[in-house]
Order: structure tokens, then C-alpha cells, then sequence
């Protein structure tokens, strides 16, 4: 072989072999800051508005650390277009998914397609059901809060202000939904702790007004009803709503849960008795954090409960 196409040959190889690097050497540069997608539920919920600012305002602090990207759904129901964000935080390779599914069941197969693409998944504010994650062989981590207890929290407060035998309705969350499950589970504990009649326990699909339609039904139905236990602040407040249009007021309490800002007016007025701080603004930074911490290996991935604390006019002042 000629001196020359020698010299061609080297170059050639040396070309093949830096061509061969070059995308590890990359690889190796992203997975130092690793992406992370938070995917949401309905974006038009105020809770919700306070977990992206939560996760923001972290990742502003942290902007070094790692890549974020937060998307949502237009409402509690939209699940098919919650699992279509899912495909494509697969497609984009993202390192990790931090998710609040709209549906504890309808949610899992995907989020397992994303572990067995190598993604790393945490669970937050809505567990996935647990029948389903086994079936799959999926192990998620759930990052949240005990809905049941806190909703239990604020039945006892209610009931404090009760009588036995007091009329009560419950208005539930979606029926698929893991938290709204529990919260109406704590808010019956409660009520038959307290030797309530709960005469009726429907569903307003986490919407305002559903529950106004929903509460507005109730409030004639039953003339002497006392209070409305609401499984989220949105449907507290459509509950509100339709008591003052029925001029009742002053004869019906209302229980929420989230302490969305709305409801914390309406809390000082003394429109509603109480509400639950599952403290939104850190749910998502909590799983997040999570997150990272699986990225690098820390600890074997199981559950963590976060805080739920009661609050009525008295804690906000």
C-alpha cells in the first residue's frame, strides 16, 4: 500500500472512531442534568396553577441541577390526552416523569411503557391503584399525601359542630380517582364517628359547576340538610354557590379540601367551616426531588407521605 493511501486510511479510521465517541460524549454531558417532566391534571384548576409555580420557582433555584418540563390536561376528565403526554415525554427521552394522573388505573400501562423505556416514574397527589401497578409489574413510587386522614380531619371539625342525626351530603371526586376515593372514605369515618345521616354521596367530577347543578338538587331535595362535605375546593365552591342562591346560607356548612386562595376569602367570611392544606406548592417539588434522587442511585424507591393540615378562619389569621 502506497504511503499516501495509508495516510487516507488513518484519517478514515480516526474519523469512524471520534464519530463513534462523539454521541456517548454527549450522552454522558446530558445525563449530568437530567430532564425531568411534570405532567399535571386540569391546568384550570388553581391547585394545580400552585403546583406548576411550586415547581417553577424550584427549578429556577436549581436550574443547574437539572432541565424542566411541565404540561397539562384542560380538565380532571381529559385522560386520554394525559396519556398522549406521556408518549411523548417517551419520544423526547427524558430521564424522569413526575406525574399526577387523572386516573388511577387508565394511567398505569403507560407510565409502565416509560419505566421499560428506562424512564424514571414518581407518582404524586393521586396514587395509582395498587390491583393495577401489580397486574403490570409496575413499581411507582408514590410521593403524597394521606388523603383519607386529612379528609377525616375536616369531617371531625364538622362534626364538632353538629348533632347526631344532622343531615350531611358528600360530593366525591372523579370515581376513578385514588384521592377522591379516600377523601370520601375520611369524610364518611367521620360523619358515622359523629352519628351523621349522610343522605347522599355523588360525584361533580372535581367541577365547579357540576357541583352547583349537583348541590342545588340536594338543597331542595332535602330542606333540612345541614352540610355539604366537598372532595376538592372547586366543587366547595360551586357548593357555596348554590346554598346562597337557595337562600340557605346561614343553615348549611360547606367542608372543602385543597386551600385553594378562593376558598381562604370565603373561609374569613365564614361561608365555608374548613378546608385541607395538602400544600400544592410543594407537592410537585417533592416528587421532583424524588426524582433526582432515584436518578442517582439513592435508596430504594417506596412511598412517602406528605403533610395534610386542617385549616379554618382561626389558622389563617
Amino acid at each position: 500500500m502506497r504511503k499516501y493511501d495509508r495516510l487516507i486510511l488513518s484519517v478514515f479510521v480516526l474519523c469512524l472512531v471520534v464519530l463513534s465517541i462523539l454521541p456517548f460524549g454527549c450522552k454522558q454531558r446530558e445525563a449530568d442534568k437530567p430532564k425531568i417532566a411534570l405532567i399535571m391534571k386540569s391546568l384550570a384548576n388553581e391547585f394545580f396553577k400552585t403546583m406548576e409555580e411550586g415547581a417553577r420557582s424550584h427549578h429556577k433555584e436549581h436550574a443547574g441541577e437539572y432541565d424542566l418540563t411541565v404540561v397539562g390536561i384542560k380538565d380532571e376528565e381529559d385522560v386520554a390526552r394525559q396519556v398522549d403526554l406521556v408518549e411523548l415525554m417517551i419520544a423526547q427521552e427524558v430521564d424522569a416523569i413526575v406525574i399526577a394522573p387523572a386516573d388511577s388505573k387508565a394511567l398505569v400501562p403507560v407510565c409502565k411503557r416509560a419505566m421499560d423505556a428506562g424512564i424514571t416514574v414518581v407518582n404524586i397527589d393521586n396514587k395509582f391503584d395498587a390491583g393495577v401497578l401489580a397486574d403490570k409489574g409496575a413499581k411507582i413510587p408514590f410521593v403524597g399525601p394521606d388523603n383519607r386522614k386529612g379528609a377525616r380531619l375536616a369531617g371531625e371539625y364538622l362534626a364538632s359542630r353538629l348533632r347526631p342525626r344532622d343531615k350531611v351530603a358528600i360530593i366525591e371526586g372523579v370515581p376513578n380517582a385514588f384521592n377522591g376515593i379516600q377523601r370520601t372514605l375520611g369524610f364518611e369515618d367521620a360523619m358515622r364517628t359523629g352519628g351523621m345521616n349522610i343522605v347522599s354521596s355523588q360525584t361533580a367530577y372535581w367541577e365547579t359547576s357540576k357541583a352547583n347543578q349537583v348541590v342545588s338538587a340536594l338543597v331542595t331535595e332535602y330542606a333540612d340538610l345541614k352540610a355539604v362535605l366537598c372532595a376538592n375546593d372547586s366543587m366547595a365552591l360551586g357548593a357555596v354557590a348554590a346554598i346562597k342562591a337557595a337562600g340557605k346560607s346561614d343553615e348549611i356548612l360547606v367542608v372543602g379540601f385543597d386551600n385553594i386562595l378562593a376558598v381562604q376569602r370565603l373561609l374569613e367570611e365564614g361561608k365555608i367551616l374548613c378546608t385541607i392544606d395538602q400544600h400544592a406548592d410543594k407537592l410537585a417539588i417533592y416528587g421532583i426531588e424524588y426524582a433526582l434522587e432515584m436518578l442517582k442511585g439513592e435508596g430504594t424507591p417506596a412511598d412517602r407521605e406528605t403533610p395534610v393540615d386542617l385549616i379554618t378562619a382561626e389558622t389563617l389569621k
